[in-house]
């Protein structure tokens, strides 16, 4: 029976619990919560749909009930650095990232040009912040919150920025980097189209300690060379997805020791959802594709995603 357009956009169901608890390594609450959809969906998907849009701690307990106990709630503009700031505070489960993200740090600096995504800047009011203001608050941020634990998500997207727009994003990456090693905090890292201009910058300036490849997109090149630094790579709804063979590829070159999962919620929904909103608690699609890829057993997958979770970012 044909589902409306309005039930597949809505949340999808709760997939079945992982054996044993894990952590979704990147996701964007407050743009989660932002997301216009139906409840939790109705009998055709599992139960029925509340009244109002689910709450925070609606998504906390669903995340919960099937095995994502904890997250790293990552807060990369102005705004949402500020909401992370206050919400890791006030929320166990949550742990605090915070940064301006390559594309809004364009914007910060005045640069409005065409990339070659083809779409027109669009400044908001946040904007009118100076790049170095905006940077100063992330620090400031960083530095004042004992639950924020790493500076992400930043780096680069030549996606999204032109030949002016790439030395802003180089440039607010050195500091972020920078930043990262000073405070001792572990860096998510944003990467599209970059790979070799990344692994140049973090070369040339020194890793931070606890690297991680945010929503790891790369080959097995990449794989390797993160492998050979001991930089961590977080992999996402997209290693579920039927043509990403190189991807499955590129994870089964990463130690286990240096692998995560994330869900970049409300982005990236693992097969078979794609296309309809993303939450933490799907993560556990993404663990099964981990798991399934490399061979593994489904519990030593959880056991070794959350021992090395708090390798990198510490106890909840």
């Amino acid at each position: 029976m044909a589902r409306s357009r309005n039930r597949e956009r809505g949340w999808p169901p709760p997939p079945e619990p992982l054996p044993s608890p894990v952590v979704d390594n990147h996701t964007h609450l407050e743009s989660v919560l932002g997301w216009v959809a139906d409840g939790w969906g109705g009998a055709e998907d599992g139960g029925a749909a509340p009244a109002a849009s689910p709450t925070l701690d609606d998504h906390l307990a669903r995340a919960a009930s099937v095995g994502v106990t904890r997250m790293v709630q990552v807060g990369c503009d102005l705004d949402a650095v500020a909401w992370t700031d206050a919400v890791v505070r006030e929320h166990p489960e949550l742990l605090g990232a915070v940064a301006i993200h390559p594309n809004e740090a364009v914007l910060h600096a005045g640069v409005h040009e065409v990339a070659p995504d083809g779409l027109d800047p669009d400044p908001q009011p946040r904007h009118a912040t100076s790049l170095d203001d905006a940077l100063a608050r992330v620090a400031e941020v960083a530095r004042a919150n004992p639950r924020v634990r790493a500076i992400g998500e930043t780096g680069l997207d030549f996606f999204r920025a032109g030949p002016r727009g790439r030395e802003v994003q180089r440039e607010a990456f050195r500091a972020h980097v920078a930043l990262a090693k000073e405070l001792g905090l572990a860096l998510q890292i944003h990467d599209r189209d970059a790979h070799d201009e990344v692994v140049e910058v973090l070369l040339r300036d020194g890793a931070p300690e606890r690297t991680v490849f945010h929503c790891f997109s790369g080959d097995v090149a990449l794989a390797g060379v993160a492998a050979e630094h001991g930089w961590f790579c977080s992999f996402a709804g997209p290693v579920s997805f039927g043509a990403n063979d190189d991807l499955r590829a590129a994870l089964r070159e990463v130690p286990a020791e240096l692998l995560l999962v994330e869900t970049d919620a409300p982005y990236l929904t693992v097969h078979p959802y794609r296309g309809r909103p993303n939450a933490p608690y799907l993560l556990p699609g993404t663990v099964r594709a981990v798991a399934e890829a490399t061979g593994r057993p489904l519990e030593q997958v959880c056991l070794s995603l959350a021992t090395t979770s708090e390798r990198v970012y510490g106890t909840w």
